[in-house]
């Protein structure tokens, strides 16, 4: 059985362009993502999923000169993109990540995917962003490759939803879905981790920098929100942007 994640990354950002490549201290975001994700004892291996359009020839690029393995599919069409990962790499459980969430906590990733393996019989799909209680930037989302080929096939070709992936299961009511909540210690959702705005952006580059003038290169959730709570000031710097995938979840689930 292979536990794959991917994360869904291409340049053509409307808000801030080229974010995946936006380097700090030298590293580009998707890089720092892809090394956090591999420091999950679960997962077998990560994915690159981005888009057939040339801009994105450059995370590519990176990727080949990383051993990184890619996928590359419709720009548009994200469903059928990382559908189409799930029947190349022969995905038995997929991870699916966000290219805008570079700090993803290992820790975390581990934990929602242990619960779904405990509980693979009674439930299709687990995560931990149904309602927001982590901060955001750190979901995780789990499910079976197959119930996503499945949906694949379900939603019409014109749906505008297939710009989304596993938002397709959950509105399926044939899927059984469970979110799991953040403990006391980690339940800060109006604190945002993700890479929206060249506000999110600076806040990222902060927390990183801090770190590595402590001479850490990994740092985890509990840590950075040891250090935001220390520095207050910090968490405004981007708490009044707009985020837009927040039409798309039920805060009373």
């Amino acid at each position: 059985m292979k536990i794959i994640g991917t994360i869904q990354a291409r340049l053509g950002s409307s808000r801030l362009p080229g974010k995946v490549l936006k380097e700090i201290a030298g590293k580009p975001l998707l890089l720092w993502h892809i090394e956090r994700l591999k420091r999950s004892r679960l997962l077998d291996d990560v994915i690159v999923a981005t888009t057939i359009n040339p801009q994105d020839d450059d995370i590519v690029k990176l990727c080949k000169a990383h051993n990184i393995k890619y996928f590359r599919g419709s720009e548009e069409d994200l469903l059928n993109r990382i559908v189409s990962a799930i029947e190349e790499f022969k995905i038995d459980i997929h991870v699916e990540f966000f290219g805008d969430s570079p700090l993803t906590d290992a820790h975390i990733i581990d934990e929602v995917i242990g619960f779904y393996l405990k509980n693979k019989d009674i439930y299709d799909y687990v995560s931990n962003l149904l309602k927001t209680t982590y901060p955001p930037g750190q979901e995780v989302v789990v499910y079976r490759g197959s119930a996503l080929v499945e949906v694949d096939r379900i939603v019409l070709p014109n749906d505008p939803l297939r710009e989304h992936v596993s938002l397709n299961i959950v509105r399926n009511s044939k899927y059984k879905v469970f979110n799991l909540e953040a403990p006391p210690w980690y339940n800060y959702p109006e604190i945002y981790l993700e890479v929206d705005e060249q506000e999110d952006f600076e806040l990222i580059s902060n927390i990183v920098k801090y770190f590595l003038s402590q001479g850490q290169e990994y740092f985890s959730l509990a840590q950075i929100l040891d250090y935001l709570n220390k520095n207050k000031e910090l968490i405004n710097i981007n708490n009044k942007i707009h985020r837009r995938w927040k039409e798309f979840r039920n805060e009373d689930r």
